[in-house]
């Protein structure tokens, strides 16, 4: 396997130091500029430290710049316009929160997904902080609220990003690198494991979850780096390409694999010579520590296929289409290789890789708008019911975390809200003995409130750094911020009762959160993988459609792969995963036809976008645990023509050949998502 070529991360102490560096600028920055509420800055700060990386920094102060904007806009105009209708302003937020809640599910990246959060929340708090002074409230209180609350956010995300690139720099590059070897490592085990004929069903699938969170770790992380100097769109660029090929190589080895365990009849002793020399060529590469010697040793892995083909006749039909597919392999391996390259060395080759598309699904979209918006509307019941000044932090901190912890599974989530709720008492009780009792006695000096400060956010930070650790971590750190909320004079800021009042509502409002979340799960898995199903089925009839059909496929597969592989983890048969990666190779194979057919026979091929259709429909089917002889009929048609125009030949068997294989496939995932569904 490829050897590790880079430095271990940085000590998490030093992303601690970075972060407290970062809250120290932006709370001086406020302080000096006389912003009403200077903590704002520091929570700003404190959310871009959760993946320190400069790359991810800048994105993610970009998102949250151009977040906070949007939001401190719609929060104007919603109160220029209904400020006299406070229920019907009230309302209207709501919707708001759960539009961009929605909308956030609509994308991957957590950076995206946090800009979404951004204009929710700054809108809810220009609006919340004008409503809770209603006599004071005018158009001119309401921009300088808005132009605050902005100030602050821009002020705590140039402040962060200043000091990622001048203190210690770490680069996304080089955790793109780690996660680009870790990926291609984990590929090639998954390669001899197929085509070991003693490996197992559980091995397998855990070689599969390993590569498609790899490969989601690596698609987070390419549009950031684009961010880091001249080089960086190139790496985006190569980082695309690497898991358009790792897809690929998916699609390709596993139908040997099955072959092998499925179908034992059908392997030939040529055919059985071919798995031996593939074995034995992918066990030495992924044992090789050595870059270069795995590169060639692909080149002459390639060029023993060919002369394997030449020295051999291929009596069978399937032989041949068997032979084509593991040359396609190495063709695929070799670009593989070259885009893990190409992430220290620019290669004009890799330019045009697209990246992974996020798998859109409106409904589940529709559930976390509406959880979102359920959140809001128990926590606005309350303050109305109350008129609390610290029943507004049930509204806030809820609706932020409601959109960023949207995507975690429920049992995930339980650990994930528990881990804050401890950060949050911890916070209240460090706030209360340590901190505002020892502010209400200074007298006010900055030097002071940062010497105070700077140790309880530094252990805090030190738990943001590691991801086993970060939701202690934020529990404390943006609760902490806002319950001593740093002002000039803190002598009139301590009070027991304020601050146990707004610690106690952030805690009942997680509380809150986490039972709406359990409440309200949203579509069931079964529905989910079956609207996944019947959107890979629309993309198999509109494959041919496209220019690059190949790299449109397999972006749009990629975050369903990996929806799917999580939604099937609990299951014994991974029948779900296993039809996935069906889906996958049907894509490349319906391609590489149409590519044969019309090398052959043109496009005047009748038949061919009938048997396109029905290949669709196959899936389809098999997905319902059904099977029917539909396919087989248009793969006869299709032969049929295919004789009648250009007669027999290899290439015209290969294609019987592949028929057969694909019937044999839909027969059995039939049968296995049957047999699940019992």
């Amino acid at each position: 396997m490829l050897r590790n070529l880079f430095l271990p991360e940085k000590s998490t102490v030093i992303f601690a130091l970075k972060g407290v560096i970062a809250m120290v600028m932006a709370l001086t920055i406020a302080f000096s500029l006389n912003l009403d509420r200077p903590y704002w800055a520091l929570v700003s700060a404190i959310f871009l430290q959760m993946r320190p990386e400069s790359g991810l920094v800048v994105e993610k102060a970009l998102c949250q710049i151009i977040g906070t904007i949007v939001g401190g806009l719609f929060g104007i105009l919603l109160l220029t316009q209904f400020m006299a209708y406070p229920y019907v302003a009230l309302g209207l937020l709501a919707l708001w929160l759960g539009l961009n809640a929605a909308l956030s599910a609509m994308v991957r990246q957590a950076n995206f997904v946090y800009a979404f959060a951004m204009a929710a929340v700054t809108a809810e708090i220009v609006v919340l902080m004008v409503m809770a002074s209603p006599s004071t409230a005018d158009s001119q209180v309401v921009f300088a609220i808005a132009q605050a609350r902005v100030s602050e956010i821009v002020i705590g995300s140039i402040c962060a990003g200043v000091v990622s690139h001048l203190f210690w720099p770490v680069k996304v590059k080089d955790s793109l690198q780690r996660q680009a070897r870790s990926v291609i490592n984990q590929t090639l085990q998954y390669l001899v494991t197929e085509l070991d004929k003693s490996g197992s069903h559980e091995t397998r699938h855990k070689d599969i979850d390993s590569i498609m969170a790899t490969l989601g770790m690596v698609s987070e992380d390419a549009s950031a780096v684009s961010y880091e100097g001249p080089k960086g769109p190139g790496r985006t660029r190569a980082a695309n390409q690497l898991a358009q090929k790792v897809l690929s190589l998916l699609a390709l080895v596993q139908i040997f694999g099955r072959l092998q365990r499925r179908h034992r009849e059908l392997v030939t002793p040529a055919l059985s010579q071919l798995l031996d020399q593939l074995r034995e060529a992918f066990g030495q590469i992924a044992a090789s520590d050595d870059f270069e010697y795995c590169l060639e040793q692909v080149k002459t892995l390639r060029s023993d296929l060919v002369r394997y083909r030449s020295s051999n006749d291929f009596d069978l039909p399937f032989e041949s289409h068997m032979l084509n597919i593991a040359s396609e392999i190495t063709s695929e391996l070799t670009v593989l290789l070259r885009a893990y390259r190409a992430l220290e060395e620019r290669d004009s080759t890799l330019l045009n890789a697209p990246s992974m598309l996020t798998y859109r699904d409106p409904l589940a979209g529709l559930m976390i708008g509406v959880r979102t918006t359920v959140v809001f509307l128990i926590g606005a019941f309350i303050w109305v019911g109350t008129g609390s000044t610290a029943a507004l932090m049930i509204m806030i901190l809820p609706v932020i975390f409601s959109i960023m912890l949207a995507r975690l599974p429920l049992m995930v989530l339980k650990v994930v809200l528990k881990r804050l709720l401890i950060g949050v008492v911890v916070a209240v009780v460090v706030a209360v003995f340590f901190a505002l009792n020892l502010l209400s006695q200074s007298s006010g000096q900055l030097e002071i409130l940062l010497l105070v400060l700077a140790g309880p956010y530094f252990i805090g930070l030190l738990l943001l750094a590691d991801r086993q650790t970060l939701p202690y971590g934020l529990g404390f750190c943006i609760p902490f911020s806002i319950l001593v909320s740093p002002s000039k004079d803190m002598s009139r800021a301590f009070s027991i009762d304020n601050t146990l009042s707004s610690g106690i509502a952030i805690f009942a409002g997680v509380c809150i959160l986490f039972w709406v979340f359990h409440l309200i799960t949203g579509p069931s898995v079964q529905l989910l993988v079956h609207r996944i199903f019947k959107t890979t089925y629309q993309d198999l009839l509109a494959i041919d459609q496209h220019v690059s059909p190949a790299a449109w496929y397999n972006r749009r597969m990629a975050d369903r792969l990996l929806r799917l592989t999580n939604y099937d983890q609990g299951s014994q048969s991974r029948a779900i995963t296993d039809l996935a990666l069906t889906a996958l190779n049907l894509g490349h194979v319906s391609i590489r036809l149409r590519s044969i057919c019309e090398g052959l026979a043109g496009k005047q091929l009748q038949s061919l976008s009938h048997w396109q259709a029905s290949l669709a429909k196959a899936f389809l089917l098999a997905s319902k645990g059904r099977c029917d002889d539909g396919f087989e009929k248009a793969c006869d048609v299709l032969y049929d023509e295919l004789v009648v125009l250009v007669g027999n030949s290899n290439q015209i068997e290969a294609i019987q050949g592949m028929f057969l294989r694909i019937n044999l496939t839909f027969e059995r995932s039939a049968e296995a998502i049957a047999a699940q569904k019992a």
